[in-house]
C-alpha cells in the first residue's frame, strides 16, 4: 500500500531539507575554507585537522549541556515553537556571518556558534515527531525526513559548488566573496525551509508550566534521570546510541577534513560527498518502506555492522577512487541508522515528555560526537597519523551493537508496545464491562424483589443488608 504523508508531516520533513544544507556544508566546503584560511596563517595540515576536531567537540559539548535543559523547557505548553525559532535564528545568523571572517580563530568561534544553534534546533525538531505523526507511522516519516533532507539539500549544495568552482578552478571570485555567497545561500535556504513548519506546528503533548515555569522545567529534568533507572529499555538504548552514533557523526564531520589531510583532490572529495547524498535518498526511502515488514531493531543492527566495516575500510584509504567507494557505502546506511534510531526512540518514550527525553537523547547522540572527534583529533595529534585516529572508531560500533542487543531484550514498563497497550486496554475494558453488567443485574433483581414484596403486602428488604 502506498504511504502518503499528511500536510503537517510534509512540513516537518521540509525542515530536514533545510537543516541538511548546513550539515552538508559542514562536511564539505566549510573545512576546505578553514584549511585555506589556516594554511595562510601558517597552520600545518595535522594541526588544522586537530583544531577542526577540537572546535567540533566544543560545539557538541555545549549542546550536551544546553540540550536537555532547553528540551525540558520545550515540553511546557507553548514553549516548543519559541525555543525552536531561537535556535534557528542563532544557527542561521552564525552561518551567514561566517563568510565575512578571515581570521582562523574567529572563524572557528563562529562555526561553534552556528553548529550549536543547528544542533539545539534538532533537539526540539526531533521531539516534534511525537506531535506530527503516530507511532505506527514514525519509522517511515522519520526515514522520509532524512531521505528528502539528503536529496533536497543538493539544491543549495550545487549552487555553492558553482561558487566554489568559480573561486578554485576558474579564478573569477576571490576567497572572501566566494565564502560570503556560500554561507548566505545556505543560511537563506535553512530559514526558508523552516518557515512552513514554524507557521503550522501546534504542540499537542505538553506539560503545564504552573506558577514557576523555569522551576518546573528543571524539576522535570531531574526526574527524567530517575525514570531512566527504572526503564532499562530506554537506558540501554541510549548507551548503545552513544557509541554507535559516535562513529556516524564523527565520519560525517570529519570525512572531508580527513580526505584533505591525506592530500586528496578537494573538488573530487566534494563531488564524492554529493554522491553520498544522492545514494542516501533512495536507500533511506527503501529501507523506510522495509520497516513495514522488518522490525526497526533489525535494520538498526544491520546498519551498525555495516558501519563497522566502513570504518575499517577507511583506515586503508589513500586513493581518490577509494574515497568514492567509501562515500557510496556511507550513503547506503547513513540515513537508515539515523532515521530508525530517532523513530525507535520516539516510540518507546512518553510523548508528553518528548522534549526532555530528546534532550537526553542529544546528550547520548550528538554529545557522543564530542568523544569521537576529540578521539580522532587527540590520537592524530599525538601519533601524527590520521589513520590511527580513524581506526579507533571501529571499536565504538562494536560496543554500541552489544548495548543495543541488551536494550531490545529489555521490557519497557513506561512505554509498552502499541499492540501490548491495546491488548491491555481491551482486557481492562472487558473487565469493566463484566463488572458493570453484574452490578446492573444485581440492581435489577433487587428492584424486582422489592416490587413483588410491596404487591404482596410485605415490607421491602433492607438493601443495606446486601
Amino acid at each position: 500500500m502506498k504511504f502518503k504523508m499528511s500536510p503537517l508531516e510534509k512540513k516537518w520533513v521540509l525542515y530536514d531539507v533545510g537543516n541538511s544544507a548546513f550539515t552538508l556544508l559542514v562536511s564539505t566546503l566549510l573545512p576546505i575554507f578553514f584549511n585555506t584560511i589556516a594554511a595562510g596563517a601558517g597552520v600545518s595540515d595535522s594541526d588544522y585537522l586537530a583544531w577542526w576536531a577540537y572546535a567540533t567537540s566544543i560545539s557538541t559539548a555545549i549542546v550536551a549541556v544546553l540540550g536537555p535543559t532547553l528540551g525540558t523547557l520545550s515540553d511546557l505548553r507553548g514553549a516548543r515553537k519559541k525555543i525552536f525559532s531561537a535556535s534557528i535564528l542563532v544557527g542561521a545568523l552564525g552561518c551567514a556571518v561566517l563568510g565575512f571572517v578571515q581570521h582562523w580563530i574567529w572563524f572557528l568561534v563562529l562555526f561553534v556558534l552556528a553548529k550549536s544553534g543547528y544542533q539545539l534546533s534538532l533537539v526540539v525538531y526531533d521531539s516534534m515527531l511525537c506531535d506530527v505523526s503516530s507511532r505506527e507511522r514514525m519509522d517511515e516519516v522519520s526515514s522520509r525526513g532524512y531521505a528528502w533532507g539528503y536529496i533536497g539539500s543538493c539544491i543549495p549544495f550545487i549552487l555553492t559548488i558553482v561558487v566554489y568552482v568559480l573561486y578554485e578552478m576558474v579564478g573569477v571570485l576571490q576567497l572572501m566573496p566566494a565564502m560570503i555567497l556560500v554561507f548566505l545561500i545556505v543560511a537563506v535556504w535553512w530559514v526558508a525551509c523552516s518557515f512552513p513548519l514554524w507557521k503550522n506546528y501546534e504542540q499537542k503533548h505538553c506539560v503545564e508550566p504552573g506558577a514557576h515555569p523555569v522551576r518546573t522545567g528543571f524539576k522535570n529534568l531531574g526526574g527524567i534521570f530517575r525514570e531512566l533507572g527504572r526503564n532499562k529499555r530506554i537506558l540501554f538504548f541510549l548507551l548503545a546510541f552513544f557509541f554507535f552514533i559516535d562513529g556516524v557523526y564523527t565520519i560525517i564531520d570529519m570525512a572531508t577534513a580527513y580526505g584533505t589531510s591525506l592530500g586528496l583532490n578537494t573538488v573530487s572529495l566534494v563531488i564524492a560527498l554529493l554522491v553520498t547524498q544522492v545514494v542516501a535518498f533512495p536507500a533511506a526511502i527503501l529501507l523506510g518502506m522495509l520497516s513495514r515488514k522488518v522490525k526497526s531493531e533489525y535494520l538498526i543492527m544491520a546498519s551498525i555492522i555495516a558501519y563497522f566495516f566502513i570504518t575499517v575500510y577507511a583506515v586503508f584509504l589513500d586513493q581518490e577512487y577509494e574515497f568514492w567507494i567509501l562515500a557510496v557505502c556511507v550513503g547506503l546506511f547513513q540515513g537508515t541508522i539515523q532515521a530508525m534510531s530517532r523513530s525507535y526512540y520516539a516510540k518507546i518514550i512518553p510523548h508528553e515528555k518528548a522534549g526532555e527525553y530528546f534532550g537526553v537523547y542529544d546528550i547520548f547522540g550528538k554529545g557522543a560526537a564530542f568523544m569521537g572527534t576529540l578521539l580522532v583529533g587527540g590520537v592524530t595529534d599525538i601519533s601524527n597519523n590520521q589513520s590511527i585516529g580513524v581506526a579507533a572508531l571501529s571499536v565504538m560500533f562494536l560496543i554500541g551493537l552489544a548495548f543495543f542487543i541488551v536494550a531490545i531484550r529489555c521490557k519497557s514498563p513506561a512505554a509498552p508496545a502499541e499492540g501490548e497497550k491495546a491488548e491491555g486496554e481491551e482486557k481492562t475494558a472487558g473487565a469493566e464491562d463484566t463488572a458493570g453488567a453484574a452490578m446492573l443485574a444485581a440492581a435489577t433483581e433487587t428492584a424486582e424483589a422489592e416490587t413483588a414484596a410491596v404487591q404482596a403486602g410485605s415490607p421491602p428488604a433492607d438493601i443495606s443488608a446486601q
